[in-house]
């Protein structure tokens, strides 16, 4: 039987080196494993907390291999990648257990020979931990390596933000996100699940922003509890549950949703509508929407469809069609990085100007499918301006139209207002990074 550390090997090797999603593979594996809840939270805290800090680690590492990080044989790598994660950023676990836990691993896995390397470059990372990597001079290279980013990621920040926000950015997105989940209004008052969950031995509270919002400090994996399964709660990020709430709805509305897997927003849209009216959720592939099915019957949800569409191609019968649409665009995601860390490694700057053109066929296509006075939703879970201020520009610039109507949700520190009506939500412990502007079509 597999022990942790073998376990927190192969998922790593999955995520770096067969470009798996960390969130999938983790749930996978730990579902397939007899180790106890202790165990599953340690292997989590390595897994995510060594892709969280891949960059550094490799900083580290490339100083203590003569050849090079890069001629390592690649599980071997991870095995010194998650072990210097644990000396560096965990402390119950003493040095010397986390050196032979990685020692008889390599035996295990690969070689007498390739134990003695990976004893050997350990023991000297202890013996050297005072030591510098990187000029503290030099303003970027500081924040690559203390927050663990990549110089472009790290430059963009600062070029679009400015130093201040950019480090608070680079922070936010390091922290570990709090398990939140959303109230049903259809099958279950807010207070009767709140207390029906701490009843369960879970410790919550209430939402950082969203009054519909419960947030999950610690208890079991709340998929499991009746209240999930029964469709009287449903995971989301609070940044994502304001979106619903934004669009004017109002009961027996026309909604579309051009982008909808996995379905959270559109259930929501649902929920807020009373399950009256008709929502159409789109998307570019089957298995996605079968996603949004499932989402819907769980909760409950009567007034949805379903249908395949690419919506960066125009569909002339869904013009003026609707009172409210919803695109939740396809982006960078660089918002997202708290719960999927391997966007730090994934993403370019190349890929992410590419996505704009997609973004802007998609708003170009949607503003159309608005009927007159109706409202036009676009989000993003991205925090570069490319993929949201500047698009927005763009579009009132050739659509006059559409105009912003400007949100509020209250004065809270990570909340950025622009003065034309944008909102951008900066990463914290509660909500990840988000971008959201309501537009009215006036005529």
């Amino acid at each position: 039987m597999k022990n942790s550390r073998e376990i927190c090997a192969d998922i790593l090797y999955k995520v770096f080196n067969q470009n798996s999603y960390s969130n999938i593979v983790l749930k996978n594996e730990l579902n397939k494993c007899d180790l106890n809840s202790n165990d599953k939270g340690l292997i989590t805290e390595i897994v995510y907390g060594t892709i969280k800090y891949k960059y550094t680690i490799d900083i580290i590492l490339n100083s203590f291999i003569k050849n090079g990080i890069n001629k390592i044989d690649e599980y071997i790598l991870n095995i010194l990648r998650m072990s210097v994660y644990q000396i560096k950023y965990l402390d119950k676990i003493p040095n010397f257990a986390v050196v032979n836990e990685a020692v008889e691993l390599t035996k295990k896995k690969k070689s007498i020979g390739a134990s003695k390397l990976v004893n050997g470059v350990l023991r000297n990372y202890l013996r050297n931990l005072d030591k510098k990597y990187y000029n503290d001079k030099n303003l970027v290279e500081a924040l690559c390596f203390n927050y663990s980013f990549d110089k472009w990621l790290v430059k963009l920040f600062i070029n679009q933000y400015g130093q201040e926000i950019a480090e608070r950015i680079l922070s936010g997105l390091n922290k570990r996100p709090a398990v939140t989940v959303r109230v049903n209004a259809l099958k279950v008052s807010y207070d009767e699940a709140y207390n029906k969950l701490v009843e369960d031995g879970y410790n919550v509270e209430e939402g950082y922003v969203c009054p519909e919002a419960i947030v999950i400090n610690k208890g079991k994996s709340i998929e499991l509890n009746p209240l999930f399964k029964e469709g009287l709660v449903t995971v989301q990020d609070e940044s994502a549950m304001l979106v619903a709430p934004s669009m004017d709805l109002k009961d027996n509305m026309n909604v579309l949703d051009l982008c909808s897997a996995p379905g959270g927003k559109t259930t929501h849209i649902s929920e807020v509508m009373n399950n009256t009216g008709k929502v159409r959720a789109f998307d570019i592939y089957d298995n996605k929407l079968k996603l949004v099915k499932s989402n819907a019957r769980r909760l409950g949800i009567k007034n949805l469809a379903c249908e395949k569409m690419d919506a960066s191609i125009l569909n002339e019968n869904l013009k003026e069609s609707a009172d409210a649409v919803l695109i939740d665009v396809p982006c960078s995601g660089i918002g997202i990085i708290r719960k999927k860390p391997e966007i730090k490694y994934t993403k370019n700057l190349k890929g992410l100007n590419e996505l704009v053109e997609i973004q802007r066929k998609i708003l170009i296509n949607a503003s159309t499918y608005v009927k007159p006075n109706g409202t036009l939703l676009y989000s993003t879970c991205t925090l570069n301006k490319k993929e949201n201020e500047d698009n927005i520009r763009w579009f009132l610039k050739n659509n006059p139209q559409y105009s912003i109507e400007p949100l509020y949700y209250g004065k809270l520190d990570n909340f950025i207002y622009t003065e034309e009506g944008c909102v951008t939500i900066l990463p914290n412990e509660y909500m990840d990074g988000f971008f959201i502007t309501k537009l009215k079509r006036q005529w």
